[in-house]
């Protein structure tokens, strides 16, 4: 049996082994962190003007009815005190502060699982800090509600920005207020806290110095190996793409090929994640030719390249390719998210040539008209775009960070502060999961393309308006009137359901059909018809705006993507035999997914 000298001595020997790791993971956060390549500070925040007029106007209001200011303050000041007296109270007689087994009335915060451990009410201290920090972000989202003369969107950036205040200072996210950070410590005799700094040490040193909280097991996935696994060739590479061929796999192939046009701020390996989720794999069973275009992932030599190169030298090519290999005459598309709103470009740009290629058009979760910016006002502020502008200006590109970490915030307790919290204070290892493992597989924007997106499209909406100039013509959404099917998803954050839908009412087509899928930007389009989890809604009347045909609109069970494809079938043509990834003049340059696709992004 060992001794209690026993026992102290391994702590003691354990103690500095863990003080040994942490002097040796200390160095290297020092060097991590020299290493960081800052971004334009302008990106970290709005400017102060938007704080100043929301104070004025506060305290303007405050002082035309003071007695209001003194109601809001001793209400503020009596919950205070009486939560810092019911705590002491607890403390002093040993007591819980709150019966676990039943609900508390009037918890602010019941059902959120950020305070799911007991601890939050029974133990007084947890307790206290639990409702005191309810009590702060009421009174913040109070003071807020309060401002009224400003502009709209100056009003919605200020609830943004104060929501995001009020997420950042939970006491979750800090060590001496987590009882779950703080029991796993005492459980592992400080273990986690020492794996933590690894994990944030590892963090920082794989992104230069960016603290990029790492969402997966990046060591779980190979492309090719277990993830982007459909058999196909890369059959064509110019400096903006690469085209990827799937194999057949049926015996006969419909006549007209499909060509997809994925995203480029994120990998296109999304549509191809597994096979029993994979949208690629299961295109090629329902006997498609299909190709799908892999972007380059941009440095600083494409700072000059534009909405127009990708036109050029991305969608038009890729079609152009695509009708060579496969010897017909037209092709039928998909475009999703800005890969979506830039087929619209092109489609536009082919009426006005007179080019026919392209017999149908599918959208993904695609907006065209950008007059309401929905959650993304914060960011398409001049403050913000002009940032932008001075960091593409520096980088030559729109850093794949930078774009990551505002989409994250848009979702921050789930995208930041919970896997934080967990990697960095618990010490555990990021999950294997497919999807946040391509979540935090990034691409860069090129510079010009950057500030053309964003200024022409998004805040001055030329595309439904007065029309975007590009090659020489002025080209406008009504301009496209080949057949169109739009999907949008019911909970997406991105690109709202609604948005999709009064853009897509706005093309020149009289044959367009619209579908609403349940969940979001990412689980609503990547849905497949075997796992059986979310449904969908049709109406064929779009005669009215979004609310008119979501009240009109049929509830279907299971996946959109047979109804898509029974769409895309009468657009295809005949059967013929399969075909074989490229021919004589588009020899196999790679096999899928490509070589475009494993470029890192910059940091």
């Amino acid at each position: 049996m060992a001794t209690k000298e026993d026992v102290a001595g391994e702590n003691l020997e354990r103690l500095n082994e863990n003080l040994a790791r942490v002097e040796a993971l200390s160095q290297r956060l020092i060097k991590a962190l020299s290493a960081r390549n800052p971004n334009n500070p302008t990106l970290d925040g709005p400017s102060q003007e938007l704080f100043a007029k929301a104070a004025a106007s506060y305290w303007a209001e405050m002082l035309e009815n003071p007695g209001k200011l003194y109601e809001r303050q001793l209400e503020y000041w009596g919950k205070s005190v009486r939560h810092f007296m019911e705590a002491q109270q607890h403390m002093l007689q040993g007591q819980p502060a709150h019966d676990a087994d039943a609900p508390e009335e009037d918890d602010p915060l019941a059902g959120d699982k950020r305070f799911s451990n007991p601890l939050w009410d029974t133990h007084p201290f947890f307790h206290y800090v639990k409702h005191q920090y309810a009590l702060n972000a009421r009174a913040i989202q109070e003071a807020v509600q309060e401002v009224d003369d400003l502009d709209p969107k100056e009003k919605q950036r200020l609830e943004y920005f104060s929501r995001q205040i009020i997420d950042m200072m939970s006491p979750t996210n800090f060590l001496g207020t987590n009882p779950d950070a703080l029991e796993k410590a005492v459980e592992t005799e400080g273990e986690s806290l020492v794996r933590g700094l690894e994990n944030l040490v590892a963090d920082l040193e794989a992104n230069n110095g960016q603290l990029l909280v790492r969402l997966a097991d990046e060591k779980a996935f190979e492309l090719g190996e277990n993830i982007a696994t459909t058999p196909g060739e890369v059959v064509y590479r110019n400096h903006m793409m690469e085209l990827i061929q799937y194999a057949p796999a049926t015996e006969q192939v419909h006549e007209t090929p499909l060509v997809i046009f994925p995203p480029w701020i994120n990998k296109f390996y999304i549509l191809d994640l597994k096979p029993e989720n994979s949208m690629i794999k299961w295109i090629t069973e329902q006997g498609y030719t299909l190709f799908v275009v892999s972007w380059i992932n941009p440095d600083a030599t494409y700072a000059d390249v534009g909405m127009e190169d990708y036109v050029e030298d991305g969608f038009l090519t890729a079609i152009r390719e695509a009708k060579a290999i496969c010897g017909t005459k037209q092709v039928n598309t998909v475009g999703y998210c800005i890969a979506g709103t830039t087929l619209h470009l092109a489609l536009a740009l082919m009426a006005k040539r007179g080019d026919t290629s392209v017999k149908s058009a599918t959208f993904f979760t695609a907006l065209t008209d950008f007059s309401d910016q929905g959650e993304f006002t914060p960011f398409l502020q001049d403050d913000f775009i002009d940032g932008i502008e001075k960091e593409v200006e520096e980088h030559g590109v729109l850093r794949s960070f930078i774009m990551s970490r505002t989409m994250s915030f848009l979702r921050s307790n789930d995208l930041i502060y919970q896997p934080a919290v967990r990697s960095y204070m618990m010490g555990e290892a990021p999950p294997a999961f497919d999807l946040l493992y391509w979540n935090g597989d990034g691409a860069n924007l090129p510079g010009r393309m950057t500030v053309e997106y964003l200024r022409g499209l998004c805040q001055r909406n030329e595309f439904v308006t007065d029309g975007y100039e590009m090659a020489g013509e002025r080209l406008h959404i009504s301009d496209v009137k080949i057949p169109l099917m739009s999907v949008a998803c019911e909970t997406d954050h991105i690109a709202p359901w609604k948005d999709c839908y009064r853009g897509f009412r706005q093309t020149g087509s009289k044959n367009r059909t619209f579908i609403m899928s349940q969940s979001g930007h990412i689980a609503g389009i990547v849905n497949s018809p075997a796992k059986k989890k979310y449904g969908h809604y049709v109406n064929t009347d779009m005669q009215g705006d979004a609310e008119a045909w979501r009240a009109g609109a049929t509830f279907h069970e299971g996946s959109w993507w047979p109804r898509w494809e029974a769409w895309l079938r009468k657009r295809s043509g005949k059967k013929v035999d399969a075909r074989e990834p490229g021919d004589s003049e588009h020899p196999p340059l790679a096999p899928a997914p490509g070589t475009y696709v494993r470029k890192k992004a910059s940091t």
